[in-house]
């Protein structure tokens, strides 16, 4: 069943980024959301009005989760659910960038199971399904080798390197970062970047596809504290995210916790 929900997710998604690329970023109508919850477009909506016709329409039986859609409690007790975010990195879509993504994700039991990325500005479609690896435009993926700390290449916004957080010793890296979320777990899982962090409580419609796309490639997927990440929770946010290959993981979760393994 993960195959065929990964057939429809990827040819919604197909569907939605034709909707997406019809807009003009910096031309796109757009509005800020209330309680500096970060801005909107009408490219957004219009991606979110297509998903839901389709994917609800394929699955009506699925519960919905999406960034651009009132929440509806009924989700919590669906078997399987969507987990959707429209446009992950909405300024860098208004801003006329390419690094901005469509995510859709398929929940079980607080697991993805199924997941698509999209990057429709630079033709890179990310997919995953549970047990059957991850790809990048059809060719399988794998994240780097790197086991250590020191030197490694990890996508971590400024503030996460303030050393208070950091118990077991900062860690001496080379910082990058990406506006989307999403894309940055997937440039993991690809292998085009060693790590990945993010200490604030995230989205979960963020983080759901590009999960099971990481954890599927080959990496070690949890929170910043080494927790399980359980998705289609009441709170909608999960405790941050580490993501990295299992041995680098480990290393940077020492220095999180500053408990050595």
């Amino acid at each position: 069943m993960p195959e065929a929900d990964l057939a429809l997710l990827c040819a919604a998604v197909d569907e939605a980024a034709h909707v997406a690329l019809r807009f003009t970023g910096s031309k796109a109508k757009r509005w800020d959301k209330a309680d500096g919850a970060g801005p909107v477009t009408e490219a957004d909506l219009a991606v979110n009005d297509r998903l839901s016709d389709t994917l609800r329409a394929a699955r009506p039986d699925y519960g919905w989760l999406s960034e651009e859609s009132t929440d509806d409690a009924s989700r919590l007790s669906a078997h399987r659910v969507f987990v959707i975010d429209p446009i992950d990195g909405t300024r860098s879509f208004i801003e006329g960038s390419g690094t901005w993504a469509i995510s859709v994700a398929i929940v079980e039991a607080g697991n993805p199971i199924a997941g698509v990325v999209a990057l429709p500005a630079r033709d890179m479609v990310f997919a995953a399904s549970l047990g059957l690896g991850a790809t990048l435009n059809s060719d399988p993926i794998h994240p780097t080798t790197t086991s250590s700390v020191s030197g490694a290449d990890m996508l971590i916004p400024g503030p996460a390197m303030d050393a208070e957080f950091w118990p077991g010793g900062l860690p001496r890296v080379s910082r990058h970062h990406r506006p989307s979320l999403a894309y940055r777990l997937c440039l993991v899982a690809s292998g085009r970047f060693d790590a990945m962090v993010t200490l604030r409580d995230t989205w979960e419609w963020d983080i759901a596809a590009g999960a099971l796309i990481a954890s599927e490639a080959g990496c070690r997927v949890t929170d910043r504290n080494g927790g399980s990440l359980v998705f289609n929770s009441e709170r909608t946010k999960t405790d941050g995210v580490l993501i990295a290959n299992p041995a680098l993981h480990d290393a940077l979760l020492a220095r999180r916790t500053g408990l050595r393994a």
